[in-house]
């Protein structure tokens, strides 16, 4: 965790409404911080470079590079490449997932029953995100998954419980290359990742 701090002059501010998502990209040593507005909001994140689109976030280069499957400050967050695409330097919050996937219409289903098939998810964010930028649902990798708190049981299995996060907390990454960055801000309303109310967060970039 870090403490509050202040960024410098702020080139870019977005308030990504409730369920919906978002992509931008920044530059090499560019900083984005993404707050969670009113707490408890989990904010499903991919990373692509700019560059080449084929190269992309890796949580299994990740987990293994930091030997811990949360992601927190000091994680170098790493493309599927083996290189640094990005590094976490403050985190209010911590702790946040990379195991547990986007909620899809399938996932919902077989959870949820079939009356949650047709709810809107983290899954139809991306694949709406990604066409903006040339890509389809074959682009979606496993994500980031900020301000989730996403236990592991004693049997091993991975548990999505009430988030932690309070009103403004945030997590700051520094891009260590161009990258495109994607959000889903959640929609999910049948866990408590979002305390069952989805709501706004907030993206901020500045120069580091």
């Amino acid at each position: 965790m870090s403490f509050q701090r202040e960024p410098n002059a702020v080139g870019y501010d977005f308030t990504v409404p409730a369920g919906k998502p978002w992509s931008h990209i920044v530059r090499k040593g560019e900083v984005l911080r993404i707050i969670d507005s009113e707490g408890c909001q989990a904010v499903d994140t991919l990373f692509y470079s700019a560059a080449d689109k084929d190269e992309r976030y890796s949580a299994q280069d990740t987990v293994r590079e930091q030997g811990s499957p949360y992601i927190t400050t000091g994680t170098k967050l790493m493309s599927n490449e083996g290189n640094v695409m990005a590094t976490i330097i403050a985190d209010t919050s911590g702790g946040h997932d990379t195991s547990a996937g986007a909620c899809s219409a399938e996932a919902n289903t077989v959870r949820f029953g079939h009356d949650t098939k047709f709810m809107h998810s983290c899954r139809d964010n991306f694949v709406m995100e990604l066409s903006r930028h040339g890509m389809t649902k074959r682009d979606i990798v496993s994500n980031i998954n900020f301000f989730m708190n996403v236990p592991v049981e004693p049997d091993g299995t991975l548990a999505i419980v009430d988030g932690l996060s309070r009103p403004g907390d945030y997590v700051e990454l520094r891009a260590e290359m161009d990258i495109l960055c994607v959000i889903s801000n959640c929609p999910q309303v049948n866990n408590p990742c979002n305390d069952f109310n989805p709501t706004p967060i907030r993206t901020l970039i500045w120069n580091g």
